[in-house]
C-alpha cells in the first residue's frame, strides 16, 4: 500500500494513533473493504516510512477499536466498518467522526490533532455519572452481535502484554458495552471521555497508579459487568459498573467516594 505522493507524511507526538490514521486512510483511498487484507507490518514499515515498532502499536488502535483482525498465520484484514462504530469510532480516525467541531473546541482539541485535556477528576466525574445509568440502555437493547464484540473485547484485556496494550481494550470495551446502547447522542457524548482518555494527563496519571493486580482487578470487574448485561439484570450491571468506576476512582486518586 504505497503511498500515492511518495512522501512519508510527518507523525505528531502520538506516534502509533497518528499512524492508524494513515493506515486506515490510505486503504480507504485505495478502495479496501471489509475482508481486505492489510500488507505486511515489514512493508507498511517501509511503505510509511515508520519503525516496525510504531507499526505494531498503530495495528494495536486499529484492532482495538474494531477496524480490523488479525488472525494468525493469516494476516491482518478490514472489518466491517460497523463494529468501528459501534465502538464509538465511525470515521474518526479519518477525521469525520462522533467528535464534531463544536465537541472538540470544547475539549480543547481541533479535532484532527491533539487530545481533549480535561482535568482527570472532572473526566472520572462524568464517567461515574454518566456510564451506571447507561447501563438500563444497553440491558434494554444490546444485541447478541453486541455480546460477540464485547467478549472480543474482554479477550483483548485478557492476552495484553503491556500497560499500553491492557488501556487500548479496556477503552474499547467501555465504548462497546455504551455503544451496545443503540443510542446515537450517547455514543457522540462518549467519545468526548474517549478523546480525554487519550489526553497527557489522564494518561501519565493512570501509569503511574498501574500494576498487575490492578490489571487483574479491572478484568474481573469487566467479566462481572458483561455477565450482567448479558444475563439482562439491570440492577447487576448498574452496580457492577458503579463498582468498577469506584475502583479505577480510589487507584486514581485514593479516594473512596
Amino acid at each position: 500500500m504505497a503511498r500515492a505522493t511518495g512522501r512519508t507524511p510527518a507523525i505528531p507526538a502520538d506516534r502509533g494513533r497518528r499512524l492508524a490514521e494513515v493506515i486506515l486512510a490510505d486503504s480507504r483511498r485505495a478502495g479496501m473493504g471489509p475482508g481486505s487484507r492489510l500488507p505486511t507490518e515489514r512493508r507498511l514499515a517501509a511503505d510509511l516510512g515508520a519503525t516496525r515498532t510504531t507499526v505494531r502499536r498503530a495495528l494495536a488502535v486499529l484492532e482495538a477499536e474494531g477496524h480490523i483482525s488479525r488472525e494468525v498465520g493469516r494476516g491482518t484484514f478490514l472489518r466491517d466498518a460497523r463494529w468501528a462504530d459501534l465502538n464509538g469510532q465511525g470515521g474518526a480516525l479519518d477525521g469525520d467522526g462522533p467528535m464534531t467541531g463544536t465537541m472538540a473546541a470544547a475539549a480543547g482539541g481541533d479535532g484532527a490533532s491533539g487530545s481533549a485535556e480535561f482535568a482527570p477528576a472532572d473526566v472520572m466525574a462524568i464517567r461515574r455519572m454518566l456510564e451506571p445509568s447507561a447501563m438500563r440502555l444497553v440491558v434494554a437493547w444490546a444485541t447478541a452481535a453486541d455480546f460477540q464484540e464485547m467478549d472480543r473485547c474482554l479477550a483483548g484485556g485478557e492476552q495484553a502484554a503491556s500497560y499500553d496494550e491492557f488501556e487500548l481494550w479496556d477503552l474499547a470495551l467501555h465504548r462497546c458495552i455504551v455503544g451496545a446502547s443503540h443510542s446515537p447522542l450517547l455514543v457522540r457524548l462518549y467519545a468526548v471521555i474517549g478523546e480525554a482518555r487519550h489526553g497527557q494527563s489522564w494518561g501519565d496519571l493512570k501509569r503511574r497508579s498501574a500494576s498487575r493486580e490492578r490489571q487483574r482487578q479491572y478484568r474481573a470487574d469487566h467479566a462481572e459487568l458483561v455477565a450482567a448485561l448479558r444475563a439482562r439484570d439491570a440492577d447487576r450491571a448498574v452496580e457492577a459498573m458503579r463498582t468498577h468506576l469506584a475502583r479505577v476512582s480510589s487507584h486514581l486518586f485514593g479516594d473512596t467516594g
